[in-house]
């Protein structure tokens, strides 16, 4: 067994920009559950609909911040759109509402009468809007080695996109922890613990909501730009499965916890690519095949979230005490 080749691919998810979106999506969704309480299941949505703005806005010739621009905006409307009727929901009843609002925009991003502007099924391709990006880079062309690491300078899975990927999650663990510690972080843990007892302080709860909910929604967005960049616009890339894979971060990580997400991220992939490097050298072909490694993977991983979720609900770097949600 090369160990030396399987601790590359899996030191390589370290700094991967997928690593980096998962991360900021998962910090977007802790300010939903994390410091509010809202049980949102459709961060990928809000992630679908930040790469189409960001990807369309582009080819339509639109410059990087313009698009981004559009990519936030279209973020904030869809937050508005969906919490005006849903925040007075609570528990189960919001967590159906925001996983069928994300399936409406992955449904809508698919459908072929939509193919003029989003591609249909067959999606956006990369080369049409990477560029305004890559036209930035501060690098000459070619490769640079870093230890483990060896990528390109400007490509689409470059040292510029991974340097610029994890600057927007640091930016974002430091907006989160001036928000955790501010007057409007703790009336946003308050409405968590109590909504009754907000109210009865005169704050209006429901525009409370309505912000962090706006807010952990445009940085879902912005991570949806990170995930489509070193690839292609493809509705079904960003279904479902997305949004469990950034509950599984944020609860491994640790709920509440300012750099959770960071290290669910960084865990979630670096351990499920070493699950399956490793099982797809010993075990043999004849006995399981690569796609059913793939899925026994997700298995390995998904025991392992209930095992932690019953010994340590509170995640790795979270604080039982944060999730003392109203069992008084």
């Amino acid at each position: 067994m090369d160990w030396t080749r399987i601790l590359g691919q899996v030191a390589g998810e370290i700094v991967a920009p997928t690593t980096a979106a998962y991360a900021l999506a998962a910090i977007g969704l802790n300010i939903h559950f994390g410091l509010t309480g809202l049980l949102n299941m459709g961060q990928a949505g809000f992630m679908l609909l930040g790469a189409y703005s960001f990807a369309i806005a582009t080819i339509a010739g639109w410059p990087l911040w313009a698009a981004v621009l559009v990519a936030v905006a279209s973020a904030v409307v869809f937050a508005t759109i969906l919490g005006i009727p849903t925040l007075k929901l609570r528990g189960d009843y919001l967590a159906i509402v925001t996983i069928a609002a994300a399936e409406i925009v992955r449904l809508i991003g698919r459908s072929t009468s939509m193919t003029r502007i989003t591609g249909g099924n067959a999606g956006l391709a990369g080369e049409k809007y990477k560029y305004t990006f890559e036209e930035l880079s501060p690098f000459p062309d070619g490769e640079f080695s870093l230890g483990p690491w060896q990528y390109s300078n400007n490509l689409s899975d470059s040292w510029w996109l991974r340097i610029v990927a994890w600057t927007v999650v640091g930016l974002a663990c430091l907006l989160m922890w001036r928000l955790m510690n501010s007057p409007w972080g703790r009336v946003l843990k308050g409405v968590r613990e109590d909504e009754d007892a907000v109210r009865s302080l005169g704050k209006n709860v429901f525009a409370y909501k309505m912000q962090s909910l706006v807010l952990g929604g445009v940085l879902g967005a912005l991570a949806g730009i990170l995930f489509v960049l070193p690839r292609a616009v493809q509705a079904d890339s960003l279904g479902r499965p997305v949004t469990f894979y950034i509950w599984t971060i944020l609860l491994l990580g640790g709920a509440a916890a300012v750099f959770g997400p960071v290290l669910g991220s960084i865990l979630l992939w670096t351990v499920l690519m070493l699950i399956k490097t490793v099982m797809r050298d010993v075990i043999p072909t004849t006995v399981m095949r690569s796609e059913q490694i793939e899925m026994f993977g997700w298995v390995l991983v998904g025991i392992a979230l209930m095992l932690l979720v019953i010994f340590r609900p509170q995640g790795i770097l979270g604080d039982k005490k944060e999730l003392a949600i109203r069992d008084h």
